[in-house]
């Protein structure tokens, strides 16, 4: 059996992270280990960010020189040996050394670099891989390029969609000006008239997942999959939702360093929490308050729309609201104002702190995600490990993971509802309180919370039988040839 994956990401905890990427790069490779299975090592590039904390522990292995269309780009290489993975790093001054990670109107091009560095760095260093896993589009090109230029019929190749709506689009003729594959290979490149680094990674991978079987539905449909239903719908065999996780012992209320309180299930200790957070932020110091909170990027996706819409109308209830994040000026402006309007019950904190944030998920009682789409989405999983029930709307990974509560049959973790609609939202936050304040329902509930955990185990599990049957289809097919 082919146990030696490289996996293909532009982000990873604990050296660079945007979003929930990162955490999945930094979380699978671990459990896919502790399977004793499989060997994995990831491939980044080696971005400004990470000099002042993890340069000093790198040991540089190789550089050579990257043909980028007409260009010549140095490519410098380092490893590091960290929790028994070997991770490495693409390093170049002048793709990677900016500021951030994202953002720049040259991101397609330094992805083309970075891929096919990758590509150029399995042949340097002659890694032995059975499997390429590549990670969004940012990766999507070297399977791709490995397809196409190494010499390596035998290797098998996957492709992780975590966020659709980001694909990596740049116009057609910077195929000609940027990358160095044959022409008759643009047809797989290319869609809608413009090279689209997502479509790359979806037509060469052997196969697709992506992060939650509802949001593998979902792109099925015109309405989630950013135009490209029809790509997907062509590789409808070879694509399957693999529900994320969260690594346990990270986010856990018992040993987060972060928490002025520290607890294993809900009770005083959780309790105390926002008694320190209600002081610590100018909230109406009442431990029997509850307490809403978002954790979010402030930008259409995360359901803010709805949350304009009815946030007045709800604070006239006897609860607090807290949210924290940063983002879109539109959301900035609204929610800035919406504190003027309502000291003591609400606070904006416009920005983020990692401290912050772990003492509101462990403060909160209710935690509100009403996104218009969500892949998977970490902070309802975060928010169940810190026993904070999360509400949420019915959509991709929300869907999986938040079961509706019933007060009748007592089951059920959370709070859910299925239009995107601004007063069905709001009625399912006055329901909430209504719970809340039955101690004999509120306690069957958080019950239910308490048992709720989902960690990378399952989701190692699923992704080792997905490698199984690519390196058993391998090895079945030379048997027959063989024969």
């Amino acid at each position: 059996m082919g146990n030696k994956i490289l996996f293909v990401a532009s982000e990873c905890t604990p050296f660079v992270k945007t979003g929930g990427l990162a955490d999945v790069i930094g979380s699978l490779p671990q459990a896919l280990t502790k399977t004793n299975k499989y060997k994995v090592s990831v491939i980044l590039p080696f971005y400004k960010d990470m000099i002042d904390n993890w340069s000093d522990q790198m040991e540089k292995v190789t550089s050579f020189t990257v043909e980028v269309g007409w260009r010549e780009h140095k490519a410098t290489v380092f490893q590091l040996i960290y929790r028994d993975i070997s991770y490495l790093f693409i390093g170049n001054d002048y793709y990677f050394s900016r500021n951030g990670i994202y953002g720049y109107e040259d991101d397609g091009e330094r992805f083309v670099f970075f891929c096919q560095a990758v590509v150029e760095t399995i042949t340097e260093l002659e890694l032995e891989m059975d499997i390429l896993h590549a990670h969004d589009w940012q990766a999507g090109l070297a399977i791709a390029f490995a397809k196409i230029t190494l010499p390596s019929p035998n290797l098998k190749t996957v492709f992780t969609i975590h966020n659709i709506k980001y694909q990596g689009i740049m116009q057609k003729d910077a195929y000609q000006d940027l990358f160095n594959t044959p022409p008759d290979h643009i047809a797989g490149m290319e869609w809608n008239g413009l090279l689209n680094c997502m479509k790359a990674g979806i037509f060469h991978a052997d196969k697709i997942t992506t992060v939650s079987p509802t949001y593998a539905e979902e792109l099925k449909t015109p309405y989630f999959s950013e135009g490209l239903h029809p790509m997907i719908m062509d590789r409808h065999d070879d694509f399957v939702g693999i529900l994320n996780g969260i690594d346990l012992k990270e986010y856990s209320p018992l040993l987060d360093p972060h928490l002025p309180s520290n607890y294993l299930n809900a009770g005083p200790r959780k309790q105390k929490n926002k008694e320190i957070l209600q002081q610590k932020l100018g909230l109406r110091e009442n431990p029997e308050m509850p307490l809403y909170v978002m954790i979010t990027r402030l930008v259409e996706q995360k359901g803010l729309h709805l949350i304009q819409a009815i946030i007045d109308e709800f604070l006239h209830e006897d609860v607090q609201f807290v949210l924290l994040g940063t983002g879109d000026d539109e959301f900035h402006d609204f929610f800035y104002h919406a504190e003027q309007r309502h000291k003591g019950k609400m606070v904006s904190y416009l920005g983020f702190d990692e401290a912050i944030a772990r003492q509101l998920y462990a403060a909160s009682d209710f935690f509100v995600m009403p996104s218009l789409f969500e892949p998977c989405g970490l902070a309802q999983l975060i928010a169940l490990q810190y026993r904070s029930v999360p509400i949420v709307r019915e959509t991709g990974g929300l869907k999986d993971t938040v079961t509706p509560f019933n007060e009748f049959t007592q089951k059920g973790n959370g709070f859910s509802f299925s239009n995107y609609n601004a007063h069905e939202l709001l009625h399912l936050l006055k329901y909430s309180l209504t719970i809340y304040h039955n101690q004999q329902k509120w306690h069957s509930l958080m019950r239910n919370v308490n048992d709720s955990h989902f960690s990378w185990e399952e989701s190692a599990i699923q992704y080792a039988e997905l490698y199984r049957s690519l390196t058993e289809s391998e090895s079945t097919s030379k048997r027959s040839e063989t024969n």
